[in-house]
């Protein structure tokens, strides 16, 4: 895919994409809403740390406002809760023939194709650790899954050719017919990131952490039990096993999966999610009513209970709010709401 790629969202994300590709030899202009962010990576290059590779490549950085012209490749990667608003400021600029590639966390896919039409959408899964450290600078920490498939499951030439891309980025790259099965996966996944972020702990301490395990089974067992209402078949990804999360797993499974979670994010130098980061570091609000939010309203739709995530939620949002602390008596009041249920 020789197709000048726009970035759109040049934080954790799209930073460690974006310079990995410029590092490959492709032709890349980032696009984002911070003017320091974009001001260093015009003056200074882009710089990643981190384990996996340490570069400053010369780049090209603009606000959205300053984006001209049409572009065929569009990969949008802000936080979930701006997808609707960079949505429609990127539709503009998005060729007829061109499409937009979700690289995020939740169902941001179905925001995408509402605003540029479902035939210009890509899905994309991403599970790699980064983080966003200051203005021209994010730290690549950890490698992870990274799977790119149509929304309808089609095997076509431009997946094919955005596979091969997103080998230049992570070789061990996957092609799928499925997904949403990887995407409503994350979202289990990323239930139980939630849950870790509401302490100070490591998410490998956490997800070791046995007297917290059921909690956090119960609250992924939530969104499993969604999924399957949905009809979604989700699929396994660094170490996470989707079928501990469906009601009445076998303990052995539950206990396996957990364990595989944490020799996975051992291994990397993230030891806290970016949900974390935005609570304790950055002091903003976290993607908890873009990610966990259609959890519940799907639910509702199944007539599913989820009365931990939407605690969960609200136990987010005091947190955002000033009004608690990240402390692990958070997760016994999430453990609270999830009795007799």
């Amino acid at each position: 895919m020789n197709t000048p790629i726009l970035i759109w969202g040049a934080g954790a994300i799209g930073g460690s994409l974006g310079v990995s590709f410029l590092r490959a030899g492709h032709e890349v202009t980032f696009v984002d809403s911070v003017a320091a962010h974009v001001d260093a990576i015009n003056a200074q290059g882009f710089r990643i740390a981190g384990p996996i590779f340490e570069d400053v490549v010369k780049a090209q950085a603009l606000l959205p406002e300053q984006v001209k012209g049409q572009h065929k490749l569009i990969f949008l990667c802000v936080k979930a809760q701006h997808t609707e608003a960079a949505a429609a400021a990127l539709a503009p600029h998005l060729a007829e023939d061109g499409v937009v590639v979700s690289a995020q966390n939740g169902l941001n896919e179905l925001i995408i194709a509402n605003a540029v039409g479902v035939a210009r959408t890509i899905g994309c899964f991403v599970n790699f650790g980064a983080d966003y450290l200051e203005p021209g600078v994010v730290h690549y920490s950890g490698h992870g899954a990274v799977v790119a498939g149509e929304l309808d499951g089609a095997i076509t030439p431009r997946i094919h050719a955005l596979h091969r891309l997103m080998q230049d980025f992570e070789p061990k790259a996957v092609l799928t017919n499925n997904i949403w099965g990887y995407l409503w996966g994350k979202l289990v996944y990323g239930a139980l990131l939630f849950g870790t972020a509401v302490t100070n702990d490591s998410i490998a301490d956490v997800l070791a952490n046995p007297a917290v395990r059921p909690v956090l089974t119960q609250l992924g067992q939530e969104t499993g039990k969604v999924a399957a209402a949905e009809g979604i078949q989700t699929e396994a990804f660094n170490g996470f096993d989707p079928a501990a999360f469906q009601p009445n797993a076998p303990q052995s499974l539950i206990d396996a999966s957990f364990n595989d979670m944490v020799v996975h994010n051992r291994k990397s130098a993230k030891s806290h999610s970016g949900i974390w980061r935005d609570l304790a570091i950055r002091k903003r609000k976290t993607e908890v009513l873009a990610q966990l939010g259609p959890i519940v309203e799907v639910a509702a739709r199944h007539g599913i209970p989820t009365p931990l995530t939407a605690k969960l939620i609200s136990l987010i949002q005091a947190i955002e709010n000033g009004q608690r602390g990240l402390t692990m008596d958070n997760l016994a009041e999430l453990a609270a709401a999830g009795k007799g249920v």
